[in-house]
């Protein structure tokens, strides 16, 4: 399928710093609660994410994330997220975060 330059405009991804992550228990696949600043145009928001092989919730809080921003909000379990955090996955399945190589401001997106 080809996407239309037009459509893929219409896709809002910025970048935004974990302010908070706590592990997920309600998930049926082990995720972590996350929660972003987007800096002061999108504001703060929730994700759920599935990154609980290759990450602890202690060393994302301050690391910058990619992450699609104007998606309808998805219930998860007793969970609302709000945005989708970008990753992909290594050969063995596990998902590693997409980021920026240098800091760039909140809200910045991508081009």
């Amino acid at each position: 399928m080809t996407l239309a330059f037009q459509d893929f405009q219409a896709v809002e991804i910025h970048a935004g710093t974990i302010t908070a992550a706590e592990p997920f228990p309600e998930a049926r696949k082990p995720a972590f609660k996350l929660t972003i600043d987007f800096g002061p145009a999108i504001g703060t928001r929730r994700s759920s994410a599935q990154i609980t092989a290759l990450y602890n919730p202690d060393d994302l809080v301050g690391r910058q994330v990619i992450a699609v921003t104007n998606l309808a909000p998805r219930q998860i379990g007793p969970f609302m997220s709000e945005v989708l955090v970008l990753g992909l996955s290594d050969a063995e399945g596990r998902i590693s975060l997409l980021a920026p190589d240098h800091p760039v401001p909140n809200g910045a997106r991508m081009h």
